[in-house]
This record gives C-alpha cells, sequence and structure tokens, in this order.
C-alpha cells in the first residue's frame, strides 16, 4: 500500500477575531472572516475597501531598496526593515524574519492599537487637561483682579492715614499762627496806646517849663516811673518740625516676597502742643451768656441754625426756631411721633429722622420730602451733617442688639462703621442712643450711653481712641449723650448724669469740664459760629447759650 503523505495547512484566521479567514481587503490588507466585514467596512466607513476572497487577495508588498526588480516579501526583527529573497541570501542572511504578510498584519494591529489609545485615552486626557487649564486661566484672572482691587483699596488707606498725618499738623501749625499772631498784635496794641500818651505829657512838660506859674510846677506829677515800666516783651518760639521712629500703627502689603509698611508715629510733643493750645484757648471758668425759655419739655434736641437762632424738638411732632431771645420765629410740624434727632446741612436746611417710618427727612419749600430709607429691621436714629454734603445717621435693629453708623450720600450708602479689625462691633447695643458727629479731620465721633464712652474711629472707620469719662473724675456713672466739635477739632460731650460737659481735644486727651453753668440733665447741645455753646436742659426746655473759649 501505497504510503500516503499529508501535511498538515496552517489554518489563516482573521486579524479581527480568531475565526478562519475567507475573504481579504486589498485596500486595507487586512484578513477577515464572513462576521468581520461589516464592522471592518463600518469602522472605516470614510474608506475604500475592496474585499476579495482570501485566494484572490493581492498583496501589496513594497519594492526592496537594494535589489532592483525584487519584492519584500519578509521583514527582518533585526534591523527593522523590509527584505526580498536576495536580502535573506546576502546581507540578511541567518537573521530572524517574519514573512510580509505576518508582519504586516502584525504593525496594522500595532497601529490600531496606537490609534485607538490616542483616541481614547490620550485625547480625551489632553481634553481634560486644556479645560483644567481654562479653569485655572479664570481663577488666576479673578484673582489678580482681586488683588488689583485690593491694592487700590489699600493705596486709598495709606493716603487717607498720611491725610490724617498733615490734617493733624496743619491744624497745630493754624492754632499757633493764630495764638502768637494774637498776642504778637495785642502787645503792640499796648505800645502804640502807650506813645499818644506820652506825647501829649511831652507837649505839656515844654508848656510848663515855659509857665512862671508857682503852682504848675508845684502840682506837676511825674509819669516817667509809668512810662519806664514798659509791657513785658513777648517771646515767640514756635516749635521745629521733626522727624522720629517712635513705635506707632503700621500699614503692612505683601506679595510674595515683595512687602512694604507705612508707619504713622505718633509724636508726644505733638500731643502735648495741640492740648496745650487747647488749653490756652479755653476761658478758666465758662460763662452762660443768657438762659432761653423755648416751652418745649421735655427738650430733647438742639441745632443752631445761624444768626443767633436754633431749631428745637421735643416729645411732639413739632419742631421750633427760636432765636436768642426765646422768640420762636417758625415751626414744622412733623408727620412722626416726635423727631428722633434733628440736623441742618451747610445750606441750612432743616433734617430730622422718624424712627417709626424708617426715614430721615428734609424740610424743602414748606414740604417735607424723604431723604433716606433705611433697611428692613433697622431704624434711624441721631444724625450730623457732614463738611462734604454726606449725612452721618446711627441706626439700630428693632431688638435693640446691634447699633452703627451708615454714610449716606444722597440716598446712597457710602460707608457702613460698626465693625473693627478683628471683626468685633465697634458699639455696643443697647436702647441708649448712639450720637453722632464728624470732626474737621474727619475722624466720626460718638457718644456710646450703652457703654459709657465716647468712641472715635477715623475716616476709614477705624478706631482711633476711646474715652470714659475717667479724667474728669466726676461722681456719677459718665453718661455720655449729646456730642459735637469746634473750629479747634475739640469734641465737646454732654454729660447728662454729672450736669456738666467733657471737653477733649482731637487726640481723646482730656481738657476741661464745664460744670458751673447750672447745665441740669444736658441732653440737646449745638455750638455756634461765635464758638458758643447752645445747651439744652431736658426737663425745664431751657437753652443755654454758654461762651467757654476766649
Amino acid at each position: 500500500m501505497a504510503e500516503r503523505t499529508i501535511q498538515a495547512q496552517e489554518v489563516i484566521t482573521c486579524d479581527l477575531c480568531t475565526k478562519p479567514t475567507i475573504n481579504f481587503c486589498n485596500s486595507c490588507q487586512v484578513s477577515l472572516c464572513a462576521d468581520c466585514i461589516n464592522k471592518h467596512v463600518e469602522k472605516f466607513d470614510s474608506l475604500p475597501h475592496d474585499i476579495v476572497p482570501f485566494k484572490d487577495r493581492n498583496v501589496a508588498f513594497p519594492e526592496c531598496e537594494f535589489h532592483t526588480n525584487q519584492r519584500c516579501g519578509a521583514y527582518c526583527q533585526q534591523c527593522d526593515v523590509s527584505i526580498c529573497l536576495k536580502c535573506i541570501l546576502g546581507p540578511h542572511n541567518g537573521h530572524k524574519v517574519k514573512n510580509m504578510p505576518e508582519s504586516f498584519n502584525n504593525r496594522k494591529r500595532e497601529i490600531e492599537k496606537e490609534t485607538k489609545e490616542i483616541e481614547l485615552t490620550i485625547i480625551p486626557q489632553y481634553e481634560k487637561k486644556s479645560k483644567e487649564t481654562e479653569s485655572k486661566l479664570s481663577i488666576t484672572r479673578a484673582e489678580c483682579d482681586e488683588l488689583e482691587t485690593e491694592k487700590e483699596k489699600q493705596r486709598k488707606i495709606w493716603h487717607q492715614e498720611v491725610d490724617t498725618i498733615f490734617n493733624t499738623l496743619g491744624s497745630l501749625i493754624k492754632s499757633m499762627k493764630e495764638n502768637n499772631l494774637d498776642a504778637l498784635k495785642s502787645y503792640q496794641s499796648k505800645i502804640n496806646n502807650s506813645i499818644p500818651d506820652m506825647i501829649q505829657t511831652l507837649h505839656q512838660n515844654k508848656i510848663i517849663m515855659k509857665s512862671k506859674k508857682v503852682s504848675e510846677v508845684t502840682n506837676y506829677k511825674s509819669k516817667l516811673a509809668e512810662y519806664k515800666n514798659m509791657p513785658i516783651d513777648i517771646d515767640v518760639e514756635l516749635p521745629s518740625l521733626k522727624t522720629n521712629t517712635v513705635q506707632g500703627r503700621e500699614i503692612s502689603l505683601e506679595l510674595g516676597e515683595y512687602k512694604a509698611c507705612l508707619t504713622q508715629t505718633t509724636l508726644s510733643s505733638l500731643t502735648e502742643e495741640v492740648s496745650n493750645l487747647s488749653l490756652q484757648n479755653l476761658l478758666d471758668q465758662a460763662k452762660s451768656i443768657t438762659t432761653i425759655s423755648t416751652g418745649v419739655n421735655p427738650l430733647y434736641n438742639v441745632a443752631y441754625v445761624g444768626v443767633d437762632e436754633a431749631w428745637v424738638s421735643g416729645k411732639d411732632k413739632t419742631i421750633s426756631r427760636v432765636d436768642i431771645q426765646g422768640s420762636v420765629r417758625d415751626t414744622v410740624t412733623t408727620t412722626c411721633i416726635w423727631p428722633a434727632d434733628i440736623t441742618v446741612t451747610r445750606q441750612g436746611e432743616l433734617v430730622y429722622s422718624d424712627g417709626d417710618s424708617r426715614t430721615v427727612n428734609i424740610v424743602r419749600h414748606k414740604g417735607t420730602e424723604t431723604l433716606i430709607t433705611t433697611p428692613l429691621g433697622w431704624k434711624p436714629d441721631r444724625l450730623c451733617s457732614t463738611k462734604s454734603g454726606d449725612i452721618l445717621v446711627s441706626m439700630f435693629t428693632t431688638d435693640y442688639s446691634q447699633n452703627k453708623i451708615v454714610r449716606y450720600q444722597g440716598h446712597t450708602v457710602k460707608q457702613e462703621i460698626d465693625r473693627d479689625e478683628d471683626g468685633e462691633p465697634i458699639y455696643k447695643g443697647g436702647e441708649e442712643s448712639l450720637h453722632v458727629v464728624e470732626n474737621n479731620n474727619e475722624d466720626i465721633c460718638a457718644s456710646d450711653a450703652n457703654d459709657y464712652t465716647v468712641v472715635v474711629v477715623n475716616k476709614s472707620g477705624r478706631v482711633r481712641f476711646r474715652y470714659d469719662g475717667t479724667p474728669a473724675r466726676r461722681k456719677e456713672l459718665f453718661n455720655p449723650t449729646h456730642i459735637v466739635t469746634d473750629s479747634m477739632s475739640q469734641i465737646i460731650v454732654a454729660d447728662l448724669n454729672d450736669a456738666c460737659l467733657h471737653i477733649l481735644d482731637q487726640n481723646g486727651q482730656f481738657l476741661r469740664c464745664v460744670d458751673n453753668c447750672g447745665l441740669d440733665k444736658p441732653r440737646g447741645l449745638s455750638v455756634d459760629s461765635e464758638e458758643r455753646l447752645w445747651v439744652g436742659l431736658l426737663y425745664s426746655g431751657e437753652v443755654k447759650v454758654i461762651q467757654y473759649m476766649k
């Protein structure tokens, strides 16, 4: 029996799965089973596909670079190049090679795998990173804008601090100038007034010397000693402006490694000069010039309006304007139960607050207009019309738990003062009013009767000092009510319990008490253009006009 040799043929599988190959895509050089033909075409639907039976495949082997008219039927794995039969027998003899279809298919699978990884993994990662970077760009822009805003805010604060220093120096120099010039003028006036008298005496003496009358000579009274006693000369000494590095308040900025500091030094000599000048201008004993009977009882508020007149109000709807003789010059009938406070603008217009309606109103052309309406839950209380035309309004919550001061420019809130740098309340909550006034250096001074203190903040709302009445050494507990300031930037506070007025300099240094003018329960307080105080007395309904400065 003839021996039969059976040669097993290698089964060629589909490039997309493990099933036997039936077809071949000449366009893509891919072996395909029956099930994978549609998958392949759909996956690469943008490309043309020449699908033929596997036996009719047309494998496009590349031409050999080294042997003319030879096709590369194999791939040298060692040299990583396509080679022909002559190459296998020649320079690549003994190298590990693969036939071209297998190498082709393997390389296509590698490309496909790489393509999938780029499409499904790497590109999404890049897109995600791009979105993350866009978010960082947005955050960085916003943070830089915030830095720019904060920089401008700090620029204003630094400028305000510098302005405060030089405003203080300006007030001091102005006061020294006025006081020294007044002293020199007074001395000059004494000297000049003596000269005509001496000339007259000289003329009379010459007549006597020529006279033959014994009586004229014997009755002669010598004025020589008087004339020799010249008024003591005045030595005017002005302090020099000194720079110093005494520890004071410091404002600092840091941005990365950059740091800048501005220190405001408090010169003790400067404080002493201000206090000494203020004391020189205060009378040793204040004088009550007149007492005005207003007929308003109880009397709550007094607001000087000019030409020896003041608006007064109490526990009724009427606000009256009385003159220094006690005559009623005008009346305004409000719509509230009684006005919480009254003030006068720089144009002379009357402004009053109505807590129940939450409004601040202005009287114009014999009518009343609403100037400000406070937020829900807040009632307006005490008022101050500033030199810039703004209105300062102290207000409290309906449960009396909070107090604050708000600056209005027209209807617009320009500033709120309620918390310090540590976030703590500046003013204490309670049922007592928070009286408010602006000083010449734009400090905002408030008498906080709930805390028995006077609180002074600078124009940016930063606390400068507190005064609790201790230096005055009064018998009763300090109970501050109305508060005003004068042209010397002195702060005058009515003390309801001790029947007196406390006078402080602009830095909070206690100067003197006015306690000798019968100030029984001082409540209303205002200062006129002649540096006189108009003090309202709560229960008598009287207004005392007091001279307290020279």
